[in-house]
């Protein structure tokens, strides 16, 4: 064999080996991450999120992807959400932000596996058989975001003991929000304080609220637990500030973003386990394995620097129960 047709033969033997090679290589795998919150209000449970990825082997980019879809706080859009991840046939489906997202997941798909992080009981709301044997393709964490409600108000009749009437926020569209208003009805009635509810779904009726807050002359404010309420974080800073009102909200990064005072589970917290059930998941763990995890971290923080700025005292045995107090 002459020496260009012998170097032309193992060009043409070495040509095929890399693409067969390449062809066996698995596909990365997807993780369809949707939320009934926004990208902005979300970067610190995002964050929690990837870090036990991190730890776990998985690396966004390099050897898994994450497909994002964010509702915004607008619950309708949450089926057409998940339908569009189901399509894609992500390999895990995360849903964030409540019951909303994980009602919508569980109708989209009964194979893929889903991993939830809600605010009450997922046998209540239907999600799960049981904590321990969750059943199905489905399991998560609970991060009792709408168990405190009463610790809340609690904690804001302590700060002004004084206020005639204490308002109360909920969103009428949220699942808890029958339990959440008769929670605080029964600890307004063992308090001795008078409760004013008012309900709101979307901005206009926040609005609304809003403007009966001024026109009532509510002295303090609570917002409960609702992922919609989460995207307004800096609505409400600056309501409470223009107005000069005491609020207590349920997650520390509002404090830290100026509100009062928060009191609540820890969402880096609750973002750890998602991302570490998502990673067992991706693993091959079955959802119906992996008990649903329950959040037992608390955090009372209080922002002074935002009590001076409205001219409120805090309590020196309010401030001595804080976890955190930010001067």
């Amino acid at each position: 064999m002459h020496r260009r047709a012998f170097v032309s033969y193992l060009l043409g033997l070495a040509v095929p080996w890399p693409l067969a090679v390449l062809a066996q290589q698995p596909a990365m795998p997807v993780i369809g991450y949707f939320s009934s919150r926004g990208a902005g209000d979300s970067a610190v449970s995002v964050n929690a999120f990837r870090k036990a990825l991190n730890a776990a082997g998985y690396v966004e980019g390099k050897n898994v992807a994450i497909e994002y879809r964010w509702a915004e706080g607008k619950y309708e859009r949450l089926p057409a959400l998940a339908a569009d991840l189901v399509s894609r046939r992500v390999d895990v489906l995360v849903a964030a932000g409540g019951e909303p997202a994980a009602v919508a997941a569980k109708a989209a798909t009964s194979t893929i596996p889903i991993v939830f992080a809600i605010g009450g009981d997922p046998v209540k709301a239907g999600l799960a058989s049981s904590f321990g044997r969750p059943g199905g393709n489905i399991t998560g964490i609970s991060l009792l975001t709408t168990a405190p409600e009463a610790k809340r108000l609690g904690i804001l009749h302590d700060l002004a003991p004084k206020a005639s009437v204490i308002g109360a926020l909920i969103n009428p569209s949220y699942q808890e929000a029958a339990a959440q208003a008769r929670e605080l009805e029964e600890s307004a009635h063992t308090l001795g304080v008078k409760l004013r509810i008012l309900h709101a779904k979307n901005q206009e009726e926040l609005d609304g609220a809003f403007a009966t807050l001024v026109q009532e002359r509510i002295d303090a404010l609570l917002v409960s637990a609702d992922p919609f309420f989460d995207t307004k974080r800096d609505r409400f800073v600056a309501f409470a500030a223009q107005n000069r009102l005491p609020a207590i909200y349920q997650f520390r990064e509002v404090a830290v973003a100026g509100g009062l005072m928060s009191y609540g589970v820890s969402l880096p917290d609750g973002y750890r386990w998602m991302g570490e059930y998502t990673a067992r998941l991706l693993k091959g763990a079955k959802p119906a394995d992996l008990p649903i995890v329950q959040s037992v971290k608390f955090e009372f923080v209080i922002n002074l620097r935002t009590a001076r700025a409205l001219g409120i005292e805090v309590p020196p045995l309010l401030i001595a129960r804080a976890d955190e107090v930010i001067e």
